[in-house]
């Protein structure tokens, strides 16, 4: 793996992922028309999000430092027999509700290997359809009345309707913040607190799916990859998480949230055009593609 393509896989990663998008469908689109689909792409994609999990603890640390008091007061208030008394502190809950969000994905582990079919399989066709849903579900948000709710007044359901939607989006083309985001703001979630929601909650489940997916590349005995150039995609995939996190923050606050719905399904019914194509012509799109790229790495790398 070359420098560049180390950076151009980090831009990528760090923008998209945050970006309601979906970073894994456009991984996989990237990794489709490279020819790079294979197990050493699949462990540089872990570097990746663990590269964009440190833009996340540097854009919401002052509320994941409050979130960490209240898990470590959770248990001096079991020891002292005040943890069920009173109306829980506004940070308690949030604690409360991010736990339960992420109680729907215990069913991911099951259903892993089907889910990672669909960014290895020759095909793209299943990429278009689930962009077209992460352009559903953003259009559903944009429309969705303003809501007021914060830490101090969401409920059990509108954690678990928030933690529903981070299930579906470990499809590639469903967008994980953006069906988070959106799934908050149809709950009635305030805009600016169902960003914030959304992407701390991404914490542990973008970790979750980083070490199964390492777990499969170690099982596979597949851990050839260069130092030089994963450090520096986990560099770019920092920096630019960093920046898309702050653009997500402006936009769903400048109600501009449709433009992703927008862009999400004109790329939906682009791929999967070009993917029924590929079927019908052997996948030269892809080969031509491809070739011209490794060309391309080949020269700059």
């Amino acid at each position: 793996m070359s420098y560049f393509n180390a950076i151009v896989q980090g831009l990528i990663q760090g923008f998209t992922e945050f970006l309601p998008v979906s970073s894994s469908g456009h991984l996989s689109l990237y990794q489709y028309f490279t020819g790079t689909s294979s197990e050493e792409s699949l462990l540089f994609s872990v570097m990746l999000h663990f590269g964009t999990l440190a833009a996340v603890a540097v854009a919401f640390w002052p509320t994941l430092w409050q979130l960490l008091i209240e898990f470590l007061s959770i248990f001096a208030d079991l020891f002292t027999g005040k943890l069920f008394r009173g109306y829980p502190k506004p940070y308690r809950r949030m604690l409360y509700f991010l736990m339960l969000s992420c109680v729907p994905l215990l069913v991911v582990p099951f259903v892993q290997d089907f889910i990672t079919g669909f960014s290895t399989d020759n095909s793209i066709i299943a990429e278009g359809c689930f962009f077209l849903i992460t352009a559903l579900l953003l259009t559903l948000g944009d429309k969705a009345v303003k809501g007021i709710k914060t830490a101090r007044s969401m409920t059990a359901q509108d954690s678990v309707a928030v933690g529903v939607a981070q299930v579906l989006a470990t499809l590639p083309g469903v967008s994980r913040s953006g069906s988070t985001i959106s799934a908050g703001l149809m709950m009635g979630l305030d805009r600016s607190f169902a960003v914030t929601y959304s992407f701390i909650l991404g914490l542990p489940a973008i970790l979750a799916a980083g070490l199964l997916d390492l777990k499969d590349v170690v099982e596979a005995g597949e851990l050839g990859i260069p130092l030089g150039p994963a450090l520096v995609g986990m560099a770019v995939a920092a920096v630019s998480g960093f920046l898309s996190i702050k653009l997500v923050s402006y936009i769903v606050r400048s109600d501009k949230f449709r433009i992703f719905a927008w862009y999400t399904l004109v790329l939906g019914v682009l791929v999967l055009g070009i993917g029924i194509l590929e079927q019908f012509t052997g996948h030269a799109i892809q080969q031509y593609i491809s070739s011209t790229m490794m060309t391309a790495f080949v020269t700059v790398g």
